[in-house]
């Protein structure tokens, strides 16, 4: 555990930590419910609900394009670090900028939304390819899942000030809950920034490629390289079939996180137990991912995800059952068990596959297959739902995709070892 006192290492798990308050403050929490009803206020439901969905396609949109051109561009450039701290400024920036948006001002937040997001996923990608940097392969199950674990502290913390700041605006000085709202934005973007700092202070990156290049020839070779990767792709079959796993679970994962609370309301279970549902969640996880990267040193990250999907599909089974709120809290309690473990377990996993001197590059694929996934989960709920006129049923469809992500990964683990034979 003496690697996890490193300041390196420590300050690239803080920036887990920093942006992790945009995920469960903004993203999953405030920022939906604000958007309908204050930027929207007086709209219909359907048609607030629908530039919800475009704000968040075309944010989508956005990201799953400009990872791999990022990550191969941050290759040649030598500039992980830097190009992190700039998209963390950006989205920061952005997020704070949502507090000074005024009512019924739909189109100017889904703007700043955007543009925060594209902060968000973007840090991410160099940030993720800054594990190789950081740690030796034999550490990357513990460190990834000590990221995880700083995060899910780091943005629960937040969120339950932020969810306090609105249940009891007078505690805080406040007007009302829309002001704190509105300064929940504001403590997002200094958090984020803020505590991002020790991983720009203290991680440095180990050249492989060769001398760094000025930026606008590092664009230009980043590009071709990346010509050259997509077309030579094939050629490393065993991450295109780990990505093509990651693609199905990892949805799997996302669309119970976006769905638990619709599918609880659905069930007829009360607002406030499922908002402690979720922060419950949290800090569940934060144990248990830093566990997982334990047991994935020990046993290998991929069996570690194995464990991880199998548990889930128990879940899933278990959701069909539940009767009240106590059976929510328990499904709360498992998915916090395995959630992070999942999550950084493929992050470490992965690593080991990326091919020398292309991190960037590769986790730049990595997070477009995770982002690109966001849409046929909550597709597969929805279409199930109107098919059978039953939300049981529709949560229970999930487990296709961790069946499918879990045979797509026996078969990556067959290539790899194929590819590892080969190459001896």
């Amino acid at each position: 555990m003496s690697v996890l006192k490193r300041r390196p290492v420590f300050g690239w798990a803080m920036y887990d930590w920093a942006n992790s308050a945009f995920a469960t403050t903004v993203m999953a929490g405030f920022f939906p419910v604000f958007f309908k009803q204050f930027w929207n206020a007086g709209v219909p439901a359907t048609e607030s609900t629908f530039r919800l969905g475009v704000a968040s396609g075309v944010a989508s949109l956005i990201v799953a394009l400009s990872a791999p051109p990022l990550g191969a561009i941050a290759d040649r450039s030598g500039a992980r670090v830097r190009l992190m701290i700039v998209f963390t400024a950006f989205g920061a920036a952005a997020t704070a900028g949502l507090a000074l948006v005024g009512k019924g001002e739909w189109v100017l937040a889904s703007t700043l939304y955007v543009a925060a997001s594209l902060g968000f996923w973007g840090g991410i990608v160099f940030n993720d390819s800054l594990l190789l940097h950081v740690a030796q392969p034999s550490e990357y199950d513990l460190v990834s899942g000590y990221g995880y674990s700083l995060g899910y502290v780091g943005g629960g913390l937040l969120f339950l000030l932020n969810v306090l700041m609105t249940l009891h605006p007078q505690w805080f000085g406040l007007a009302d809950a829309a002001a704190a709202v509105r300064w929940s934005f504001v403590t997002v973007g200094v958090w984020w920034f803020v505590f991002a700092l020790p991983c720009a202070a203290w991680v440095r990156e180990t050249r492989t490629g060769g001398a760094a290049l000025r930026p606008g020839e590092a664009v230009r070779q980043g590009l071709r390289e990346l010509g050259a990767t997509l077309h030579e792709l094939r050629r490393y079959k065993s991450i295109l079939w780990f990505l093509a796993a990651y693609f199905l679970y990892i949805d799997g994962v996302n669309t119970i996180i976006k769905m638990a609370v619709d599918y609880g309301l659905s069930l007829g279970f009360d607002q406030a137990q499922l908002i402690q549902a979720l922060l419950l969640t949290q800090f569940v996880a934060f144990p248990a991912a830093l566990a997982f990267g334990w047991l994935g040193g020990r046993i290998g990250p991929r069996r570690g995800i194995f464990i991880g999907l199998a548990v889930y599909a128990g879940v899933n089974l278990y959701a069909f059952f539940i009767k009240d709120a106590g059976d929510f809290y328990i499904l709360a309690v498992v998915i916090g068990l395995v959630q992070g473990g999942v999550q950084s377990l493929s992050r470490s996993y992965f690593g080991r596959l990326v091919p020398e001197g292309k991190s960037s590059e590769f986790f730049g694929f990595y997070n477009m297959m995770g982002k690109a996934s966001a849409i046929a989960g909550p597709l597969l709920v929805g279409i199930t739902a109107a098919l059978t006129g039953s939300s049981r049923l529709s949560i229970l469809s999930i487990l296709l995709l961790f069946v499918g992500g879990a045979a797509l990964l026996v078969v990556a683990s067959r290539s790899e070892v194929r590819e590892g034979a080969a190459a001896r």
